[in-house]
């Protein structure tokens, strides 16, 4: 008789949040997860599905005002700079491992804190990484979408003229706290420009992008509000002497081995997308110019979605795990 494999134990911090949300509703179908708290201060005691209501009929879980450490991983799903003073003022054993889907471990210069080092959690470029690590920092939405549009150029040695991106998110990507542009009455019908060049996602992008490439191109990069809930639709080209056979070529056998980001020559929409941890990506080529369209689901392949695939990497699960999705594509 075969035995059962024991379940993951995990916690997770900021639970009441959208990535938080996703989180669970991900973990509570995981074959091999069990959820021991999901620890909101201010939603103590009452069910996770009186604040996720899409999780009503899922789990009768309440939230935990405390945590534990009774568990093998923990998902800290809180805002910017607040993982690092939540590690700050909670002690952590050093048995449990710990993903982290804030910006505050993403770069090199901020990746070690206390005696932890921190893994940045992209499976397309760090996946043997991953897997060796026990601190984990949850790449950005914006970031996950731009660095998988432009990886197989940078590893060949091919991201050596400015990049230009355009690229639109839904409202989800301002987080869940009210605010006078994530209004429906503002969104809707809507469109505008924020953090034209200067985004926060920035720096991030150009040192992933290093790691595979001595040379770092300029990323030129226009953030947009969409007039949508969710998903990320990117616009990008670069200046490239690639034949539009041999950019196909070099990205399908960039991602051949990768089970969430996928090549396709066919147009591509964001609703293929939504509610899936995949990453697709479509090419074209005009004139001198590779233009690349990168599409994903913020919420997943670019928050949680990516979280619990990394999970699946550091403990040795089927990557795919929790994670094959339906695209909600009407």
């Amino acid at each position: 008789m075969t035995q059962k494999k024991e379940a993951i134990r995990v916690g997770i911090v900021g639970s009441a949040g959208y990535t938080g949300g996703e989180l669970i509703r991900l973990l509570i179908n995981h074959p091999d997860v069990e959820i021991v708290f999901a620890n909101s201060e201010s939603n103590a005691g009452r069910l996770i599905s009186s604040v996720h209501t899409d999780l009503f009929g899922d789990t009768d879980i309440s939230f935990s005002a405390t945590i534990t450490d009774d568990i093998d991983v923990l998902f800290l799903c809180v805002g910017h700079g607040n993982a690092r003073g939540f590690l700050e003022k909670n002690t952590i054993a050093d048995s449990i491992k710990i993903i982290d889907l804030s910006q505050d471990f993403r770069l090199s210069t901020h990746s070690v804190f206390q005696n932890r080092t921190f893994v940045y959690g992209l499976p397309e470029l760090q996946r043997d990484a991953i897997q060796k690590a026990d601190y984990i920092a949850n790449p950005g939405c914006f970031a996950s979408n731009i660095e998988l549009a432009l990886l197989p150029l940078a590893k060949a040695g091919l991201l050596k003229n400015e990049v230009h991106v355009n690229a639109t998110t839904g409202s989800t990507g301002a987080g869940q706290q009210p605010s006078s542009t994530s209004h429906f009455s503002w969104r809707s019908d809507n469109l505008s420009v924020y953090k034209a060049f200067n985004h926060q996602h920035l720096d991030e992008i150009s040192e992933t992008l290093s790691h595979p490439s001595t040379e770092t191109a300029k990323i030129n990069f226009i953030p947009q509000r969409g007039a949508f809930s969710r998903g990320i639709f990117s616009s990008i080209y670069v200046t490239s002497e690639l034949n539009l056979e041999e950019a196909y070529q070099l990205y399908e056998d960039y991602y051949a081995s990768h089970a969430f980001t996928h090549v396709s020559r066919e147009n591509i929409d964001l609703k293929q997308v939504v509610n899936t941890n995949k990453c697709l990506l479509h090419l074209e080529k005009h004139d001198g110019h590779l233009f690349i369209v990168s599409i994903l689901d913020n919420l997943l392949k670019g928050a949680s979605g990516a979280a619990v695939q990394n999970m699946n990497i550091m403990f040795g699960l089927e990557e795919t795990a929790g994670l094959r999705l339906k695209a909600s594509c009407f």
